[in-house]
């Protein structure tokens, strides 16, 4: 049952974003009978994962159980989805030990899909948002690009890196997202003229090459655990053990810290081209290297992105080098040495708020019924996103019905996270991870 009967033609909850932060968001407020509708300007794109296809890991681990056991869905998802599952650092303390999947890009987002569509109360619109709509100081809708206008009592703006985002690459830039499609270039001048205060943040990727051309015998393999794991305090789908795809680990060499100190002002994040700040952002492997000269060597994951297709995503090595150098640099790593590129690496800039704008329940200061979720308030990773936007969810709901807003206090992961994102200088905190 929802909330309203739209005999105004309004809907309870509008969600902008199809990624982890917007579809949290949208499940958690059509569950607790709000009338919802998610709105995405890609529907190919809904949960994508565009940066490292893994669900968990150190202290994001326990964002998904959290996620889990407030009723989230990407815990179940990342059960019934992953290639490979382990228990990171067993072998330590229990204060660093953590779960970490390797999930199937493709499965992962198809199944999303599936649940959004399935959701009672809950409505999927392939469009792109052009602005919001307010009246007095009070959101009450949003424009889509089509002239369309969806009136809505509250509005959850989950963005991720779309508003004007720009692919980088060398010295060359393109306005791009990171799953290529157009940046949303009118998003980011409204929120501005509302009072916000827009960062302008950088992340990366690393290249993906084809499984068929890595020579693993130079490579040490890595096996998922051999029992059952899973994210889901209760149940958690059965899956064959012995069936897990294995990933490798190979490492640079000097060559490789040769090539790129040698070219360091080739690199977007080095030559000036890059803008934004990143201190949230997967350190690239120029990085790396510049700040622990005396480390001989860098641990590099060869990573399955999907049972579906036979591309390897190298975990460890971000870089926005020029393709030429990407080549020369991957080639230099025992077992890449004829190495083919599916994709090349690449740094992202994109802008995000300074989520000292907001109420620990994620409502904006200077709007109201409008509330922010994901990379858009400056953090980094599918968990933190999909924890901030089923907080959203929730409290654009509460926010609908008078009660009071869940606030989770800082004992708690998740608690921990929305504290520290709407206290801290967005310039100077890190992920959870780091």
């Amino acid at each position: 049952m929802t909330t309203t009967s739209k005999q105004d033609g309004r809907v309870d909850v509008i969600v902008v974003g199809g990624g982890h932060a917007g579809c949290e968001s949208a499940l958690a407020a059509a569950r607790m009978g709000a009338d919802t509708v998610l709105i995405s300007g890609n529907l190919e794109r809904i949960a994508s994962m565009p940066c490292n296809p893994s669900i968990g890991g150190t202290a994001k681990g326990i964002v998904v159980r959290e996620i889990d056991a407030l009723g989230g869905v990407m815990a179940r998802i990342a059960d019934e989805t992953h290639i490979q599952i382990k228990m990171l650092n067993e072998s330590k303390g229990p204060a660093v030990r953590a779960l970490r999947a390797q999930s199937d890009k493709h499965l992962y987002s198809r199944r999303m899909k599936e649940t959004l569509f399935s959701t009672p109360g809950l409505e999927v619109v392939g469009e792109r948002v052009e602005s919001l709509v307010l009246e007095g100081d009070d959101v009450v809708g949003v424009n889509l690009e089509s002239g369309r206008v969806i009136s809505g009592r509250t509005v959850v703006l989950a963005t991720g890196t779309y508003l004007r985002s720009k692919i980088l690459i060398g010295s060359k830039t393109t306005w791009l997202t990171a799953d290529g499609d157009e940046p949303t270039a009118t998003l980011s001048p409204q929120l501005e003229r509302l009072g916000f205060s827009l960062i302008r943040l950088k992340t990366g990727t690393p290249p993906r090459l084809f499984g068929d051309s890595i020579d693993y015998a130079k490579t040490t393999r890595q096996d998922g655990d051999p029992r059952r794991r899973h994210f889901q305090l209760v149940g958690g789908m059965a899956y064959d053990v012995a069936g897990q795809v294995p990933c490798h680990l190979t490492y640079t060499t000097a060559e490789t810290h040769r090539i790129i100190l040698d070219n360091l002002q080739a690199s977007s994040m080095y030559s000036g081209v890059v803008e934004g700040v990143g201190p949230r952002y997967c350190p690239s492997i120029e990085d790396k290297i510049v700040r622990f000269k005396d480390k001989p060597r860098h641990q590099i994951f060869l990573e399955p992105e999907s049972r579906e297709s036979d591309e390897i995503y190298v975990q460890g090595f971000s870089t926005s080098m020029p393709e030429i150098l990407q080549e020369a640099m991957i080639r230099s790593v025992p077992g890449l040495e004829k190495a083919r590129f599916s994709k090349y690496g690449y740094a992202i800039e994109y802008d995000a708020i300074d989520a000292r704008d907001l109420w620990p329940s994620l409502e904006s200061k200077h709007v109201g019924n409008l509330f922010f979720a994901g990379q858009i308030n400056g953090t980094s990773g599918y968990e933190e996103a999909a924890g901030q936007g089923l907080i959203a969810g929730i409290n654009a709901y509460c926010r609908l019905t008078g009660e009071q807003p869940l606030v989770f206090p800082p004992e708690t992961a998740v608690g921990a996270l929305l504290r520290y994102i709407t206290t801290a200088d967005p310039q100077h905190f890190q992920p959870m991870n780091v």
